[in-house]
């Protein structure tokens, strides 16, 4: 028979970095597998290469304990025996922020290039999904093609496995399916049995589905297995058979090389979700919420706040924090790798990734804190004066905000001034505080001396315009006058300038006043049974949901910048799975919601406090919208907003199209979602929530706060039929997914009296997510911030007033990053268009300007300080000598 399909035959391990087991688990075993790898790939020529994975994380891990050992990983790299990068961790790309997945392989690349070659394959080959700008990031990195199992529908592969993948800004790049997953060659064999039952009926299916070549993929791998010895033996029996296929033990760039060739006529577009042949697992993004709440916290800290400050400082002469920034990112980034952030592991897993993220918040906290000491310490020798408090704008456009400032001082009121104006503020919370004993040593001995006792005063202030990515300074001078307090009053409404918000019968309705529109009952929770495992919700046969749709009015306050609204739902609901199934109701479940207004905001802030006794269950906030039976909902993914119908036409038949779990129309979100129509817009702007539902029929977006479940493994769910995921021979009780402990979750819901427009939801959000920071000069109080208490080198002697590092000109254009470049040599901005017609914006400096990739290599030079950048398209710039 004649050899006319070429079979490149990969072998390779995907590495999980924990799951029902530990990282220690893990590293344990990696350093045994990669010992013994290493010695196959140098003692036996005819094992051709070896893919490790596209993780270089698992390289420094080795060499961490193996350092003797680097050469000899070096030459292997170099010489393409051993495959590495692009990534540093595989990350699930649908539940961080797209800065974080850009940084992930930033780092995978950077280290990979340094042993000698990073993998020119955007290799994913075991994420819950595909992130919509992949395409254009990976070429962004110099990589020539993607590789990926998960995300798309049967027939839009059908015929061909290999399709060109496009992203929302129009750039493609080459991609292959690897449909059968990276396992179907784990136990590869030439005996018989196996290649007539298993290998050639896998084979033949791939030939059938690619119509336009005749080179085939067939990984050969499995999770954490050990290099297979006998592969080129293998392979070179099976060429003896002839069998029809002609196989090479291979790589995925070689294999990509060779297949693309050929012309492929196919092309898909955007985010890939589908569940049909390989699991998505949906609602995975609703489990562990605490999880994704401290990596939310973690993420905006350092990109919105840390790294902007210290390319601010060191613009000023402070040493910029390279090397603690990089241990806060590999936090991260061994925090989102699958199945880390999507929480679907043991307890074990889930409580060393909750140190993980809670170290690289202390860490961020107080990097952040240190910074704005060293640069109002100098603002205030430069000033002459001590009691000083300076506002941190860290967006590229001069800011005028409604701030929260803590001040400490001696005596109860002060004014504050911003040169000779006074400023505005009002009082939210004050206490008085003991001032406690202070120890003095003297020729006698010791004698402790009494302290005065001071006030410690948190306060909303009208900021005036904050300097773009700069600070302004405010004096504190104390008076004897009273200040403006938040009172109590017995009104059942709020309002600023733009909103009212109306408690009525139990329930809140939102007015907004451009529009002369109502919301009635804006808020409600639903409450159903989740019968399902911590990869998957399931809901229980017979259960009924439990509607909370009244509250109970507690508090209203007010001042001149701010107000307040505190409610409570109360309800009785079943304490666990058992009580569902006999629909007995026992346990109250109370969920307190503080609904607040500021000045100048153009949304209502929400935040739900829920202390959690209830096990086996979901609660989603359900919030009404001002668009009847939308058809559509409109989310943020990295730098425009997907549209995604609000049906799946695949659900009626999931079943009967061997659909391996039901393809429900729950979605991820970053940042933003919202409803549309021609005169009315109606947006979340979320923090942490990480899942939503369109609910058309009742006009409502459903938001999924948390659900608990206390499994990791579970068989025949109602959406996911046959196995469990992942483990299928065993069931590991994981009794902290039950959620029993006080969340918070934050929310703002925004309306657009037009058709949504892109631009004004990003503004919002970008409010919502806050871009301003403050820090009051004081010694009275050394415990309010982490690194109070302590001596600090004050680097820098002097600094004006009011500073500004640059600007940008067109606010339609977003930064998303700004940070030293990898190498030092300037400074980084990302920024991005998420609307529909390009934009050009112009920035204020006097380096060079260059455009580079995301790898920060040069493409060109921006002679103008300008550059245009395509509708939901991004740049990355290099202000070289910044």
């Amino acid at each position: 028979m004649k050899k006319n399909k070429i079979v490149h035959v990969v072998a390779h391990s995907h590495w999980d970095h924990e799951w029902y087991f530990t990282m220690e688990d893990s590293n344990i075993l990696l350093i045994e597998n990669l010992d013994y790898l290493l010695n196959v790939l140098e003692t036996k020529d005819s094992f051709a290469s070896y893919s490790f994975d596209g993780q270089m994380s698992v390289i420094e891990r080795y060499l961490d304990i193996r350092p003797e050992n680097k050469a000899r990983v070096e030459k292997l790299i170099q010489d393409r025996r051993l495959f590495v990068g692009p990534w540093y961790t595989q990350t699930d790309s649908l539940l961080v922020k797209t800065e974080a997945v850009i940084r992930n392989l930033l780092y995978g690349y950077k280290m990979g290039e340094e042993f000698g070659h990073s993998m020119s394959i955007g290799y994913s080959p075991d994420i819950f999904g595909q992130h919509a700008y992949l395409p254009a990031i990976y070429k962004s990195f110099n990589m020539k093609h993607s590789i990926f199992q998960r995300g798309v529908y049967n027939d839009q592969v059908q015929d061909d496995l290999n399709f060109h993948w496009i992203s929302p800004d129009n750039k493609s790049i080459p991609t292959n399916n690897i449909f059968f997953g990276y396992g179907p060659g784990k136990f590869l064999s030439s005996e018989k049995s196996y290649v007539e039952t298993r290998l050639l009926p896998i084979l033949d299916r791939l030939a059938e589905m690619n119509t336009h070549t005749d080179v085939l993929l067939l990984p050969a791998g499995g999770d954490q297995v050990l290099v297979r010895e006998n592969f080129p033996e293998i392979v070179a029996e099976l060429n003896e058979m002839d069998l029809g296929y002609t196989f090479i033990l291979s790589d995925y760039e070689a294999f990509m090389n060779d297949a693309w060739t050929s012309t492929f006529p196919n092309e898909i577009t955007g985010e890939l979700l589908a569940c049909q042949k390989s699991r998505i697992h949906h609602t995975c993004r609703s489990e562990r919420y605490d999880i994704k709440r401290l990596n939310y916290l973690v993420e905006n800290r350092l990109v919105n706040i840390l790294e902007p400050l210290a390319t601010m400082a060191n613009k000023f002469g402070i040493k910029y924090p390279k090397p603690w920034l990089d241990i806060i990112w590999k936090k991260l980034f061994d925090s989102h790798a699958h199945n880390g952030i999507g929480a679907s592991n043991s307890d074990d897993a889930n409580h060393d990734i909750v140190v993980r993220l809670t170290s690289a918040l202390r860490m961020t906290d107080g990097l952040i804190n240190l910074l704005k000491k060293q640069i109002t310490k100098a603002v205030s020798q430069q000033m002459g004066d001590e009691n000083i408090a300076l506002l941190f704008n860290t967006n590229p456009v001069p800011e005028e905000r409604t701030a929260k400032l803590t001040l400490f001082t001696p005596e109860k009121s002060f004014q504050l001034f911003s040169g000779d104006e006074e400023v505005t503020f009002s009082v939210v919370h004050q206490e008085k505080l003991d001032g406690g004993r202070k120890v003095i040593v003297t020729a006698k001995g010791e004698k402790e001396v009494a302290v005065p006792d001071y006030y410690r005063t948190e306060i909303y202030l009208k900021s005036g315009l904050i300097p773009a990515l700069g600070y302004t300074t405010l004096q504190v001078k104390a008076v004897a006058t009273e200040m403006d307090q938040l009172i109590s009053i017995s009104k059942q409404t709020i309002e600023n300038e733009k909103i009212i918000v109306q408690f009525e019968n139990g329930k809140i309705n939102l007015l907004n006043k451009e529009q002369q529109s109502i919301i009635n009952d804006l808020i409600r929770f639903e409450n159903v049974a989740d019968a399902g495992d911590s990869f998957d919700f399931s809901p229980l046969e017979g259960d009924q949901a439990i509607y909370i749709e009244t509250s109970e009015l507690l508090t209203v306050e007010k001042n001149h910048l701010y107000s307040k609204m505190m409610l409570k739902h109360t309800a009785l609901v079943p304490k666990d799975l058992e009580a569902r199934a006999q629909k007995t109701s026992t346990e109250t479940f109370e969920i307190l919601t503080e609904i607040e207004l500021f000045d100048g905001e153009e949304f209502v802030r929400v935040r739900h406090t829920i202390d959690n006794k209830v096990k086996d269950h979901r609660i989603r906030a359900l919030i009404k919208t001002n668009v009847a039976e939308p058809e559509f909902s409109y989310a943020d993914q990295g730098y425009s907003l997907m549209k995604r119908s609000v049906t799946n036409p695949y659900l009626a038949n999931w079943r009967e199209d061997k659909f391996v779990e039901a393809p429900v129309p729950i979605f991820p979100v970053e940042n933003i979602v919202a409803v549309s129509e021609e005169d009315a817009t109606l947006a979340l702007l979320v923090g942490g929530i990480k899942e939503y539902e369109i609910l058309p029929k009742t006009a409502e977006i459903a938001l999924t706060l948390f659900r608990s479940n206390g499994l990791l493994g579970k068989d025949d769910l109602m959406w996911r039929p046959g196995r469990a995921s992942g483990i299928n021979n065993k069931v590991v009780p994981t009794p902290d997914g039950q959620m029993l402990e006080e969340m918070i979750f934050e929310y703002a819901v925004y309306v657009q009296p037009e058709k949504l427009n892109e631009q004004t939801l990003y503004t919002q959000s970008n409010i919502f997510e806050g871009h301003t920071e403050t820090y009051h000069l004081q010694n009275l109080n050394t415990f309010e911030e982490r690194l109070e208490r302590f001596e600090v080198d004050y680097p820098i002697d002097r600094l004006p007033a009011q500073n500004s590092i640059f600007e940008l000109d067109n606010p339609n254009v977003f930064m998303s990053t700004c940070k030293k470049s990898w190498d030092g040599t300037g400074t980084i901005i990302r920024l991005f268009n998420p609307g529909d017609t390009e934009e050009t914006v112009r920035w204020t400096t006097n380096a060079s300007s260059f455009e580079v990739s995301l790898a920060e290599e040069k493409i060109a030079e921006l002679k103008e300080n300008t550059i245009c950048i395509p509708k939901k398209g991004f740049a990355t710039i290099l202000l070289e000598g910044e």
